[in-house]
């Protein structure tokens, strides 16, 4: 289905990230794994690509710095000869209780919207002369229910995934018809990330209690709509498809 396609992924060596890179290739894509500090997690994600038959890369660099953006992609082209999807996986929050205002130092704004927001946008803009000089590709951001709901780890995280709602829209505009855009916001996700925090257990009763269908979400389920994307959903563009068990209904 994917045979001879090339996937960029950004945050690929973990979590939704590592679990989109595994479904694209069991589709025949190669793979780029894009990774900022996770070099031996991205390493074994290539791995597991390789095993499963396409070919994978890793690059390292830092999603909010342009010419980092520009080089990887110049990169992914160079060794895999073209990019006809890119998923914007990269994210960065810090946990802050929402009342807690003044918790909210400027470098946690500045970092969490370097890398939420304007890492999507720079890696758009530098995949696009290359979408279209092939006719066509497309582009996958995963926001967060939290951009729509206003909740999650903390308001400037809800902001700049609302902005990432917002960037598809405006970015499926300009692009079309060559190029789809579209975002993912999923719930609460069991990833190393909330494995971290000290009430993980309690975060977890309270998500299964308020969600329909029973659980959180895996990686897994957010890589299935990934893949949605990717290979069946010619005439979507502009929309942003919520996974969250029904726990915002």
């Amino acid at each position: 289905m994917l045979q001879g396609k090339v996937a960029l992924i950004t945050g690929g060596g973990t979590g939704i990230g590592r679990a989109s890179a595994l479904a694209l290739a069991g589709k025949g894509a190669s793979i780029a794994i894009n990774y900022s500090r996770s070099q031996a997690e991205a390493e074994k994600t290539a791995e597991d690509v390789r095993a499963l038959g396409p070919s994978a890369i890793t690059i390292q660099a830092d999603v909010s710095q342009d010419a980092a953006v520009r080089a990887m992609v110049q990169k992914t082209v160079e060794q895999l000869g073209r990019i006809d999807i890119l998923v914007n996986n990269a994210g960065f929050t810090k946990r802050i209780d929402h009342r807690d205002l003044e918790g909210v130092s400027e470098e946690v704004w500045d970092r969490t919207m370097a890398v939420n927001l304007k890492g999507v946008f720079f890696c758009c803009r530098a995949v696009v002369p290359y979408m279209r000089q092939q006719g066509n590709g497309t582009i996958i951001n995963i926001a967060s229910v939290a951009g729509v709901s206003g909740t999650g780890s903390s308001i400037p995280y809800a902001a700049s995934k609302g902005g990432v709602i917002t960037l598809t829209k405006s970015l499926a505009r300009v692009l079309a018809p060559e190029i789809r855009v579209n975002a993912i916001a999923p719930g609460l996700v069991e990833t190393r990330w909330i494995q971290e925090w000290a009430d993980v257990d309690q975060v977890r009763e309270q998500a299964i209690r308020e969600t329909r269908m029973g659980r959180i979400l895996t990686p897994e389920d957010v890589a299935e709509v990934v893949l949605f994307l990717a290979t069946q959903a010619s005439m979507i563009t502009g929309q942003t498809i919520l996974i969250d068990g029904g726990r915002t209904i």
